[in-house]
Parts: C-alpha cells; sequence; structure tokens
C-alpha cells in the first residue's frame, strides 16, 4: 500500500537504469490489457475486472495489498480451483503439473489459461521487483 509500481518502482527503476521503467511499464501493460474479449464463449465480455483481481490476488499472496480495491471482488471472480493454480504457479512453478493444470476452468480454452498463466507471471515479476526496489529505495536513505 506504501510502494507501488506506478507511483515508486517505476521512477526508481528509471533513475537507475535509464528507459528500462519504461519498457518494464509497457511489458506489463501489454500482458494485463492483452484480451481478445471471450471468456469460455464467442461473444464480447469484459475480461477487465478478471485480469485485474488476478493481478492483484497475486500480488496478495506475496504479501502486497492495495487500500483501494475491493478484495471482496476477488472471492467473488476466482473460483477456489484458479486460487490454487495461481498459488501453485507463482509461488512454486517447478511444482506445477499437468493435473493441476487441468483443474481450473475445465470448460475454457487452453489459450485463455495461457493468457492467465501471462498474467500471473508478470504479476509475479512486478511483485518480486517492488519488493527489490524498496531494499534499494530504503538503503539509498
Amino acid at each position: 500500500q506504501d510502494y507501488t509500481w506506478e507511483d515508486h518502482g517505476y521512477s526508481l527503476v528509471n533513475r537507475l537504469y535509464p528507459d528500462v521503467g519504461q519498457l518494464l511499464d509497457e511489458k506489463f501493460q501489454v500482458v494485463y490489457n492483452l484480451t481478445y474479449n471471450p471468456i469460455a464463449m464467442p461473444c464480447g465480455v469484459d475480461t477487465s475486472v478478471l485480469r485485474r483481481a488476478i493481478w492483484n490476488y497475486v500480488h496478495c499472496v506475496f504479501g502486497i495489498r492495495y487500500d483501494d480495491y475491493d478484495y471482496g471482488e476477488v472471492n467473488q471472480l476466482l473460483e477456489r480451483s484458479l486460487k490454487v493454480y495461481i498459488k501453485a504457479v507463482a509461488c512454486y512453478p517447478e511444482k506445477t503439473t499437468t493435473q493441476v493444470y487441468r483443474q481450473f476452468w475445465r470448460h475454457f480454452k487452453h489459450s485463455e489459461k495461457v493468457h492467465i498463466n501471462l498474467l500471473l507471471l508478470e504479476a509475479r515479476m512486478q511483485a518480486a521487483l517492488l519488493y527489490a526496489l524498496r531494499a534499494v529505495t530504503r538503503y539509498m536513505t
């Protein structure tokens, strides 16, 4: 809540490595905004709320919480099997199995599941960067 990518991490990375903050931010935004709108059906569905819930849940798993986000949304949108999968991939990617992959969202396309993987891995990377950059900030002050 007191150290975010938008407010602190981005500017520190750009100060330490010019233009890298911009590249990382673009990478995060591309994955976060990546959608062709269907979810298990061909019609257009706004997936932004789901994508935000997944991103914030990954951050929550790593102890990062935001005051301006309603975490009740996570419980409404993410079923238990998806939460188990997210924790497994985010915390123990080497232990993730095909069985765990098949247990969440059984009626969804593989491309939709791959998008979930991209989202959670980028959110994980951002969480790790936030912890590292916060340590650098504390060291510098």
